[in-house]
Parts: structure tokens; sequence; C-alpha cells
């Protein structure tokens, strides 16, 4: 990816772009400032496993509830807030916030038939995204939206390999420590990853049971992870589905499989935590029952967990975690 990547100063393209990008300036600074810095900020919390949702140039309260746990754990004063001192720790670099990307043939091999049958889904062997944007959305961390606002006047999903594209630049991943247990939230909607000297490692944003009886209590245990799983369609579990279907259905890996990318069974019979084909919807939509992330948080999640792992269920204020 970094050899297709080039860091892009362009003032006229970006300041067009600030232009339809609904965010406020602060006082002796302009949009584009504003936005690289808000979209550096996100992009430096994601790097080290403080998810910030998607990345999209509008901190709201994921960005804000990551900066927070980021600050208390590195011991800054615990605002919420881009201060000079989180900016440092967080190495967050708005001048390197976007850059140019060249779409690649595999880029647009990532793009498969979208029926909305399931029976039809049942019958392929894999379950693309629907657009180029949808790719490069997951690709870069994003909201599609803001690969609109970066890029205007373009089509995205006409472009072809070999043409351009602004994106924001995703750096590698920071190295994370295996963890000790996971403590999932269902009042934030929040799943922490905690290490054996109960120091918060990372934490990541999740969709919760759209039924509350369905919602787990206590605890439980990590069983199984697997990377680009099938999903075995049941329609008793799925009442909102019209279409007759009178048994189970295999549904391929992809994408946008059901459970995306990973799946992380617990020892709760049909729990789990995986990625989703909808990743705007994280924290906004119920599932049924298991939690959701995005893709790339379920396959970084997956990568820090094993069999074993416990799991805890909470709700309310979760207790402050500090470094001990």
């Amino acid at each position: 990816m970094r050899n297709r990547l080039n860091s892009s100063r362009s003032c006229a393209v970006l300041a067009l772009s600030a232009l339809l990008f609904s965010v406020p300036a602060s006082r002796g600074q302009d949009s584009e400032t504003v936005l690289r810095r808000n979209v550096a900020w996100q992009i430096a919390l994601d790097r080290v496993g403080f998810s910030p949702g998607l990345i999209d140039g509008r901190p709201g309260p994921k960005t804000e509830i990551a900066t927070r746990e980021f600050q208390r754990v590195r011991g800054l004063p615990v605002t919420g807030k881009l201060d000079a001192a989180t900016a440092e720790k967080l190495g967050v670099a708005p001048d390197n916030a976007f850059g140019r990307y060249v779409v690649s043939q595999e880029d647009l091999a990532e793009i498969g038939p979208a029926p909305t049958s399931w029976i039809a889904k049942s019958k392929l062997d894999r379950l693309g995204h629907e657009s180029l944007d949808d790719v490069l959305a997951e690709k870069f961390h994003c909201a599609k939206h803001l690969l609109n606002t970066l890029n205007p006047g373009v089509n995205i999903n006409a472009l072809r390999p070999g043409q351009k594209v602004i994106v924001p630049i995703i750096p590698e991943p920071a190295d994370l420590p295996s963890v000790d247990r996971l403590e999932i939230n269902l009042t934030e909607k929040i799943i922490r990853a905690i290490d054996s000297q109960d120091r918060l490692v990372a934490l990541f944003h999740c969709s919760i049971a759209a039924d509350k009886s369905k919602l787990p209590k206590g605890s439980a245990r990590v069983e199984v992870i697997v990377r680009n799983p099938d999903y075995s369609f049941d329609p008793a579990k799925w009442p909102e589905v019209k279409e007759k279907i009178t048994t189970k259905l295999r549904i391929p890996p992809g994408p946008r499989n059901p459970v995306g990318r990973c799946w992380i069974g617990l020892s709760l019979p049909g729990y789990g935590i995986h990625g989703t084909p909808n990743p705007e919807l994280i924290g906004k939509t119920g599932s049924h029952g298991c939690f959701r992330l995005t893709n790339w948080d379920a396959l970084r999640l997956g990568r820090i967990v094993r069999p074993g792992t416990p799991v805890r269920f909470t709700t309310g204020p979760s207790p402050h975690l500090a470094n001990r």
C-alpha cells in the first residue's frame, strides 16, 4: 500500500474539499487546517488501538471516549480533547493526513455480485464489496463521505486501475500485546482489551443486541478465532427476513458476509465478536445478539486474543483504568 501512497499537500484540492465539509473552523484556523487536524487525530488513535470509530474528520463521542481513555492510561489530563500534550503522545501529524492512492486491479477484484436474496448469496463463492468506494473505505478505515469530500467532482466508483484518489493515510498499526481479558460494557457499547497488569491496551466500539433480553450477563471466554468465516444462516433467527427459506444456508466468506472478515466465537452458544459489512452502523443499530465491530477492528482484536481469553460483561460507567 505504501508504495502507491504519496503525501499530498495540494492546497487547491483540499481547500475545495474543505468547502464541502461541514467542519467549523476555530478562530485563526481555516477549514483545511481543521480537517487535517481532525483526520490526523483519528488516524493516530486508530494506529495505537484506541478506535475513534470511522475516520471521518468529524470528531464526536467515539473519538472523545477513545481520547479520554488514551489520556488516562498515558497519565495525561483527562479532557477528551486534542491538547498539545496528547497530540505529542499520539504522534498526530496533520501534514501527513492525506495522500494520493493509485487504484489497483486488486481493489476492483474486491467487488463482487451483491444480491439481496439469501438464497442467491448462498450460491456465491464469495461476498465481495458492492462498489469501489466500499473497498477504499474499508482499506482506509474511513467514512465514504470523507472520500467524496477529498475528491470533489470525482466519481470514485468509475475509477480504473492506475487512476489516483486522495485518501487518509493509514500507517502500520502499533504492535499490541496479547491481552489477559476482555471487558464488554453493554451501556457504553465498548470492548476493552486489558493486559495482565490491569492496563488498558486497546478499545473498540461495538453494536450490541437490539433485543435487550438477549444481552449476556456474567462472563464467558473466547472459544475460537476464524478469519474469513462462513456464516450459517438460520431463518428461525432472522424473523425480519420475508424470503421463503426452509433450511439453513451456508453464506460464503468475504467483506459482506454477515459476520464480516473475522469471527471470535465465545463460550456462550451462538454469541461472538465479529466484523460487519456495514461499519457506518456500528453503535447505531442493534445486532441479533453478537457484538459487531468494523472489519478492521475485528481482525485486530482477533490478533491479540486467544482461545481461553476471559470475557466479562458489564453495565454502567466503567471504572477508570490507569497504568500501574
